[in-house]
């Protein structure tokens, strides 16, 4: 199955591709314009040791990928990351995402955050269940606030706390 590695810049045009599918096809996101190299590029290097990027490779192919980026600039949410979690379709349902999951956990406890959000989509239910499944708790929904394929959805926030 799929090996769990730390993203390299080589690997970003696989993880820009896997993004952008999921911008023009999904509502797992609420970007509505494809991201550039450059753009992704940037992102990349906004990423660093507290806020890892992993990927999923099998046969040798990006196949999945999971961030911690910064929750909020301000210096008092040094310690909290939100989290984002991507899998090719034709990949999905295979326990990649588990993997990806778990990992991204064990980063993110070793590096010494002590909170990881997730924004959720309503609709994305295997979502809901895979964080469920890794403890991330329910902490409220944001009503309305997207707007994406000429629909307004509900964003479900969620969280899990190193205690």
């Amino acid at each position: 199955m799929a090996n769990i590695r730390f993203a390299k810049l080589k690997d970003l045009k696989d993880i820009t591709d896997i993004y952008n599918y999921a911008i023009l096809k999904t509502n797992a996101t609420f970007d509505t314009k494809t991201k550039t190299l450059t753009d992704q590029k940037k992102w990349f290097k906004e990423h660093g040791t507290k806020n890892p990027i992993l990927v999923a490779e099998h046969d040798n192919k990006i196949v999945g990928w999971v961030a911690l980026s910064k929750y909020n600039t301000k210096c008092a949410y040094s310690d909290t990351a939100e989290l984002s979690l991507y899998v090719k379709p034709e990949y999905q349902r295979k326990g990649i995402g588990k993997k990806l999951m778990g990992r991204i956990i064990e980063e993110g406890k070793r590096v010494g955050l002590h909170a990881i959000i997730a924004r959720i989509t309503d609709g994305n239910k295997v979502s809901i269940h895979l964080h469920e499944m890794f403890g991330f708790k329910h902490v409220g929904i944001l009503e309305e606030v997207g707007f994406k394929f000429g629909k307004r959805l509900d964003v479900y926030i969620m969280e899990k706390v190193f205690k």
